[in-house]
């Protein structure tokens, strides 16, 4: 990522000095993988539309911050964090489909939303610092 960024982040007190470092990208890492578990299990993964779509979103969000941190501006970087935060919705959507489709149980349905929403929540938080709302 460009200098101008990492100063900036530096000024909040967090230390980022590589994508990995990024609570979002953290916590859309953990979302990859349930996503992953989730449509590795029968009757889930039958549908291989379905699994195929919501895997590509999910592996979305994890690789638009990564491409967005090693942008050169503020701007940029916010453009792809947007994307991310835009996939993390289609991951959410999906799985009222999975839901629906009893692929999933509501349980499974609940905490892994929540996951969604989480890292969408770190995501839009970063976004906003960025635009120099936090």
């Amino acid at each position: 990522m460009g200098k101008r960024c990492c100063v900036a982040v530096k000024e909040i007190g967090m230390k980022i000095e590589r994508f990995e470092d990024i609570q979002g990208w953290q916590e859309a890492r953990k979302l990859t993988k349930e996503i992953y578990n989730l449509t590795n299990r029968f009757p889930f993964k039958k549908d291989q539309r379905l699994c195929e779509q919501i895997r590509k979103a999910a592996v979305s969000i994890m690789g638009n911050i990564a491409e967005g941190f090693d942008r050169q501006s503020k701007k940029e970087f916010s453009k792809f964090l947007n994307y991310s935060s835009a996939s993390a919705s289609e991951v959410q959507s999906h799985l009222y489909v999975a839901l629906d489709q009893k692929y999933i149980s509501d349980e499974t349905f609940q905490n892994t939303y929540n996951q969604t929403k989480k890292t969408k929540g770190l995501i839009n938080g970063f976004i906003a610092y960025l635009k120099g709302k936090k």
